[in-house]
């Protein structure tokens, strides 16, 4: 069964400009190891994995010339000769306006992020790991033979070994990270009759990105539009964002439609200098993996698998 690896050819280019070719690769095999990861622990069904394929909406020709590159580069990760193909019809069959151009990659699929999430907190409590809600570390303390860990309801718990996983909110106790929080903010219409989409929908170098959802339309993105107030840790919608979202939608995904928008939200990224996670040793009793680009479901499994090691 294929594996699924939400990738974009402008996206692609743009990485390897900032980070080189040999980085950008790096992190794309991470990810496509990661979701292989998760599929050979968890069932499809319990996280509503659907191989579904996914499209780059362009409205320039600049990816195109690039594409037998792009496609030479990927061959060692997917084995295939064409991750993406060309499908300018799929404009007409999706019904979009101002796009040009079209690119299917069919190793795409969507799943479910939260039931994922349940499915694997489900798998730890299986196997007596102690999961603490609510519990925030404030600071930590490093001796010779234990970590001391200080908490914001004034307990003090005690650790030979300690990871931070963090990510976006690891600053406070993490000065010295390259990590700068960015917001994501999301949202998702009501009921659709007739609704044509089929797959996971990229434009703008990943910065949009819909799919149907139970014949409802979930999209996000925009960040690009108004990058510096997205450098927060408030977790909340706001109003340019949100009006930047229902443009697309109207203009782009469903042009000349006006559809009633059920519910909005915001979550919190991490990014950095460029999309390289951070992961290391710190110290001889602690050790991170945070800064995770907003590729976090498909980066964490193989994250988790080298700290395992490292640790």
């Amino acid at each position: 069964m294929p594996v699924s690896l939400a990738l974009v050819v402008s996206e692609i280019l743009s990485d390897i400009e900032t980070m080189g070719a040999d980085k950008a690769l790096q992190l794309i095999s991470w990810r496509f190891e990661g979701l292989k990861i998760i599929r050979q622990h968890f069932n499809d069904i319990d996280f509503d994995y659907y191989n579904t394929g996914g499209y780059e909406l362009l409205n320039n020709n600049a990816p195109l010339e690039q594409l037998g590159y792009i496609n030479g580069l990927l061959y060692t990760i997917t084995n295939a000769t064409e991750t993406f193909v060309q499908k300018d019809n799929c404009i007409n069959d999706f019904g979009f306006a101002g796009i040009t151009h079209v690119l299917e990659n069919r190793f795409e699929g969507a799943l479910h992020s939260g039931k994922l999430l349940r499915a694997l907190l489900q798998k730890v409590i299986s196997m007596d790991v102690q999961v603490m809600f609510g519990t925030e570390l404030k600071s930590f303390e490093e001796n010779n033979d234990e970590i001391a860990l200080h908490t914001s309801d004034k307990r003090t718990l005690f650790t030979q070994q300690l990871v931070f996983c963090t990510n976006a909110f690891s600053k406070s106790l993490l000065p010295e990270i390259a990590v700068v929080p960015a917001r994501g903010q999301v949202l998702l219409t009501e009921p659709i009759p007739g609704l044509k989409l089929n797959g996971v929908f990229h434009y703008d170098e990943g910065f949009y990105y819909f799919r149907n959802l139970n014949d409802r339309i979930l999209l996000g993105g925009a960040r690009n539009t108004s990058i510096e107030t997205e450098y927060t840790l408030d977790a909340f919608t706001t109003l340019p964002i949100q009006q930047a979202l229902e443009d697309f939608l109207s203009k782009v995904v469903l042009p000349g439609q006006r559809v009633a928008i059920q519910q909005r939200w915001a979550g919190i990224m991490a990014m950095g200098p460029d999309k390289s996670p951070v992961l290391k040793q710190l110290t001889e009793r602690t050790f991170c993996s945070v800064r995770l680009s907003g590729m976090g479901v498909a980066l964490a499994p193989m994250m988790g698998k080298m700290l395992a090691e490292m640790v």
